[in-house]
């Protein structure tokens, strides 16, 4: 049970890393990224108008594709098992989803919020079933 909540805990937290870690490399070699970046960071901290780009919608749904995926690895190898770890990691990804969706719903389309939130949960179960446990 305890390596279960290590899991949990290492696979959730890895994918807070791994994202953060991405958009920073991201905006690093493509400017209008980082530039949307900050916009957008912006408005959600005072408010506004905001115009998205697609392109980087799409890109923020790629990386939370990989990261994802990855995050449900290092659950299921954390725990040593390959169910509940990478479920409860996403689990906890689809409410920060849901919390995010929430606080951003008025400037991106709903296209981005439904793929972005809907992605998160399975693809943490599709990672964590890529571990073989003994």
């Amino acid at each position: 049970m305890f390596r279960i909540i290590l899991g949990v805990i290492g696979g959730f937290l890895s994918w807070m890393v791994m994202w953060f870690v991405g958009e920073r490399i991201i905006a690093a070699v493509w400017p209008a990224f980082g530039a949307h970046q900050r916009a957008f960071e912006e408005v959600i901290k005072n408010g506004g108008q905001f115009t998205y780009d697609a392109s980087a919608l799409v890109t923020h749904i790629v990386l939370g594709s990989i990261v994802s995926v990855i995050a449900g690895v290092l659950a299921a190898l954390i725990a040593r098992e390959n169910t509940w770890a990478p479920f409860i990691a996403g689990c906890l990804l689809l409410l920060m989803g849901i919390a995010k969706a929430y606080m951003s719903w008025q400037y991106v389309p709903t296209w981005y919020h439904v793929i972005f939130t809907a992605m998160l949960l399975p693809l943490a179960i599709v990672g964590g079933k890529l571990i073989t446990t003994a």
